[in-house]
């Protein structure tokens, strides 16, 4: 994740929000330091009161340069710069002193529409070492093929789906396995663990306690 805020006391708080609810995230202050940075981040939290760019205009380059995911964050709660925010082409706006938990609950939307914006089946993913094949089902770590089973594809497919997002358990059992949050999930972890051992790495699956799992970079 990527805050954009030029007030060091609300970016500390927000960093810390964010590391708090497992995501690894780093802030800038300026317009100028955002579009050099945004590219490597999952998401953008963009503060619309810059010192050096005006937060619109770095949310229409942002947008223009692709579909990374990004929510702007106005100081004052007005329609208009919800309006102006959202036509600029954020995916979403909310006031400046919204709560932690709206915070994390409007990003996993947003990661949400994100990670099915393309047909999942046919998803190929670059994670440093590791590529993700949809269409083939082959995953390659270093160059080498990984013998993965079905659910562990699948599985492993999902969480790629939006690096850095977190994904419920009841999300995994829908997904992968087409059944209900009132099955046991005891399965999911059997699984994480195998994948863990043959990625090399529990890095790769980074468990978010009692909410589910997210992918992290190895």
């Amino acid at each position: 994740m990527l805050v954009v805020e030029d007030d060091p006391d609300a970016a500390d708080r927000r960093v810390r929000d964010l590391r708090r609810q497992g995501y690894a995230a780093t802030s800038v202050d300026t317009g100028a330091a955002a579009l050099r940075a945004y590219r490597h981040a999952d998401l953008v939290l963009l503060g619309l009161d810059l010192p050096d760019i005006d937060g619109l205009e770095v949310c229409r380059s942002i947008r223009g340069a692709g579909d990374k995911p990004l929510i702007s964050v106005a100081t004052h709660d007005a329609e208009l710069d919800r309006v102006l925010a959202l036509q600029a082409g954020a995916d979403d706006c909310v006031v400046a002193s919204c709560g932690s938990r709206e915070m994390a609950a409007r990003i996993e939307a947003v990661l949400r529409r994100s990670r099915f914006r393309s047909e999942p089946n046919g998803l190929t993913a670059r994670l440093g070492p590791l590529q993700i094949e949809g269409a083939a089902r082959e995953v390659r770590l270093a160059g080498r093929l990984l013998n993965l089973t079905a659910k562990e594809f699948e599985l492993l497919q999902t969480l790629a789906a939006a690096p850095g997002a977190i994904v419920t358990r009841e999300e995994l059992m829908a997904k992968v396995w087409e059944t209900s949050w009132t099955s046991s999930t005891r399965t999911i972890d059997t699984h994480v663990s195998s994948l863990r051992a043959k990625l090399g790495s529990t890095a790769w699956i980074v468990t978010v306690r009692g909410v589910g799992y997210r992918m992290g970079r190895g």
